[in-house]
């Protein structure tokens, strides 16, 4: 049985909605953590993260953390999903190294940009994983160009949470709108959060 530690409006969210996407049954496990902002409860001892972050997957008696590995994981846990190119395929490449470019690169770039602050000159880090992006675009609806995958979700989830310093024209705009559409992203943003009479 897949169990996901999860806590709402965090990087786990982006694992929420590939569990949708997968199609697998799973448990939603919600946790306390300390946000970013200085918000939440802290340390949740039920969380058995080895730093009580998010997203942990527990699989039987297998713990996978950190969000590139449980995604990879996922998808190729489920392969009839075909969320991941398996090994051997042309594209598997290409789905690694994105998976691998969002955590490493792009997810470091929106930090720097965000500290630049409003009014200060983009950093230039931020606007080559733009440019990176667009010119990825350009090639198909996702970033295996006509093939959705795991590396959507995740760059999908990743620019959710960074929509406010991201472009508001281009390619961008029509693919964070063809991501929202999916049935699957639906489902996920309706459990995102826990139910008021459950407690964390």
């Amino acid at each position: 049985m897949l169990t996901l530690f999860h806590a709402p409006r965090s990087r786990s969210t982006r694992i929420l909605w590939l569990l949708e996407e997968l199609g697998a049954p799973f448990n939603l496990r919600y946790v306390t953590i300390r946000y970013m902002d200085g918000s939440g409860d802290g340390p949740d001892p039920a969380n058995p993260h080895a730093d009580k972050k998010v997203p942990a997957l527990l699989h039987d008696e297998a713990l996978v953390t950190e969000s590139a590995a449980v995604a990879t994981y996922l998808a190729d846990l489920l392969p009839d999903a075909q969320l991941a190119p398996q090994t051997g395929d042309c594209d598997r490449g290409a789905f690694l190294t994105w998976i691998s470019w969002i955590e490493g690169e792009f997810g470091p770039a929106i930090f720097g940009r965000l500290a630049a602050g409003a009014g200060s000159p983009t950093p230039a880090p931020f606007v080559a994983a733009l440019r990176r992006l667009d010119d990825a675009l350009a090639n198909g609806p996702y970033l295996l160009g006509e093939r959705f995958s795991a590396a959507d979700v995740m760059l999908g989830g990743t620019l959710g949470w960074a929509r406010d310093i991201s472009p508001m024209d281009g390619p961008l705009p029509a693919y964070l709108a063809r991501l929202a559409a999916r049935p699957a992203f639906a489902r996920a943003m309706a459990r995102d959060a826990a139910p008021v009479d459950q407690a964390a």
